[in-house]
Formats: structure tokens, C-alpha cells, sequence
């Protein structure tokens, strides 16, 4: 579905993305995972041909670089900076975008605003609506058109803990559906849960590709766990998981814990067994 060979973009002296060869199937998703500034929003930028590049990109058979309008419209995109006219409502939005995409005045988006459960806020002005909601919109207005292939660039990265599960849940559904998805991200949580394949990239570089389940072990570097704790167990949790040698640092109505790849499970069961109730975790690289 989405073939990259020799990608190579700079910025002057910078280069951003060197050389990027990799493939994705139809129905595959795959995550671009690295540190900031590796190259993983350039990429996304490059397949959607919005900036210029040296190698070849193709989507659907189609050279993204000569057919650059026919790829966008095969193509769903939610950024990671979010976009909208704050005084337009939902529905205003919608017809918006669907006017752009030359779907008509009389396009039926109704069902796609019940799907992601956004129809009740139609009538609201896009100002109102909360990070998770309008995210949401993001999602809705990227599957306007039914497009075959998604991009999504660090898609929960401004979300908090419980619309993060809630968009997540979502792209898994589109997952069910068949979509071939490409999204960045620096959470581990995530990969796991919806990647087919992980692209590590460092200094806009391939350097490693792997199923989600191997990536610890290729990394082999101390991951940090964020523990979500009720607050009357966050100085009891410090204290019993500082005993057993691990760095701890609280961070608001949590705790923030160095663990081995190998040895994740290890702050739970310390505090399973001592007690303390850990509401939820998150895992980043």
C-alpha cells in the first residue's frame, strides 16, 4: 500500500530523514517510534508529498511526489497540533471540510459523528469541546472521505490518561476495519496495543524494525514506568520502591519509576504485596 525507497529530506545543512527504504502492507499498521527530532513527522510530511524530498514514495501505485493530489486524497491524516476554526461548530466543521474534499453540501457525516460519539456535540461551537473531543473531530474530518490509509502524527500526545484510552480504543476499532495506518509515537503502551511493526528511527535513520513485542529487547536501555496512584499512597510507594533499588521521582498524582525491559512488572507486585493500589501505568521508552 505504501512503498518508501532512499528517502533522503534536509533542511539546509540538516538532514532530517537519510536514506528511508521500508514498506507498508494493505491492513498493516506501523508505528515510527524515536526521539524528537529523529525524522518521524518529516516522513509523514514527505508521503503526503507536502514538502519536497529526494528517492520515491508510492501510495496505492500512485508516486507521491508526480500524483501528490490523488495520493492526499487516498490518505487520512490527524496531525499532532490541532487546527480549527474555534467559532464554528462540529457540524459547521464537517460540512467545511467535506466541501473541500468535494463531497457536497448534502454529504451525510452523521453516521461517521455517531461512530466516534461526537454527534451530541454537533451543535457546538469547536472552542468548547475538550483535547479528548476535539482529537475526536481530528479523526472524524481524516475519515471524511473513507480513505484507505491513515497518518497520524503523535495522535495522543496532548491527551490525558482517560481520552488517551478512549481515542486508542477508536483506532483499534479502525484497525478491525482493515485501515493500513502509519502513526508516530513515544509511547510503548501504544505500539503494543496497535502496532504490526515498529520503525525505531534515530537522527532521521533507520535503526531498528521489529514487532512491538521485541522492541524492549532491542532497545535494552531502562524504560520509565508512570504509576497512577491515589495520593495517599504516593509516600508509601516512594519509600518501599526507593528500599528495592529503584529510581523513583513523584510527578503531580503519580510516580515516576525506572524499570529494566526485562523487568516491568517488578514496581506492581512490590506494591501488590505491600498493599498499595496503583490505578493505572503507562510505559515510555
Amino acid at each position: 500500500m505504501v512503498q518508501v525507497r532512499n528517502l533522503t529530506k534536509r533542511f539546509d545543512k540538516l538532514t532530517a530523514v537519510d536514506d528511508l527504504s521500508f514498506d507498508v502492507d494493505q491492513g498493516e499498521i506501523v508505528a515510527l517510534w524515536g526521539a524528537n527530532g529523529a525524522g518521524k513527522t518529516t516522513v509523514l510530511r514527505c508521503i503526503l508529498d507536502l514538502t519536497p524530498y529526494d528517492g520515491e514514495i508510492s501510495v496505492a501505485g500512485l508516486n507521491a511526489a508526480k500524483e501528490g493530489k490523488a495520493v492526499r486524497q487516498r490518505i487520512g491524516f490527524v496531525p499532532q497540533e490541532l487546527s480549527f476554526h474555534d467559532d464554528m461548530t462540529v457540524e459547521e466543521t464537517m460540512t467545511f471540510y467535506a466541501l473541500l474534499k468535494k463531497l457536497g453540501y448534502d454529504y451525510d457525516f452523521m453516521p461517521l459523528l455517531t461512530r466516534l460519539d461526537l454527534a451530541s456535540h454537533a451543535p457546538k461551537p469547536v472552542g468548547e469541546l475538550s483535547g479528548g473531543l476535539k482529537q475526536r473531530l481530528a479523526l472524524a474530518l481524516a475519515l471524511l472521505s473513507d480513505p484507505p490509509i491513515l497518518l497520524l502524527d503523535e495522535p495522543t500526545s496532548s491527551l490525558d490518561v482517560t481520552a488517551r484510552e478512549d481515542f486508542m480504543g477508536l483506532l483499534l476499532e479502525l484497525k478491525e476495519t482493515g485501515k493500513t495506518m502509519i502513526f508516530s509515537s513515544h509511547r510503548l503502551e501504544e505500539m503494543l496495543a496497535l502496532a504490526d511493526r515498529v520503525l525505531v528511527m534515530a537522527e532521521g535513520r533507520l535503526e531498528i524494525e521489529c514487532p512491538p513485542s521485541q522492541l524492549t529487547e532491542h532497545l535494552g536501555r531502562p524504560m520509565t514506568m508512570y504509576l497512577h496512584m491515589p495520593g495517599n499512597g504516593l509516600a508509601p510507594a516512594m519509600e518501599i520502591l526507593t528500599q528495592h533499588g529503584l529510581t523513583v521521582n513523584q510527578n503531580g498524582r503519580g510516580l515516576w519509576v525506572q524499570v529494566k525491559p526485562d523487568a516491568k512488572g517488578e514496581p506492581l507486585r512490590l506494591l501488590y504485596e505491600a498493599g498499595i493500589p496503583v490505578n493505572n501505568f503507562e510505559l515510555e521508552g
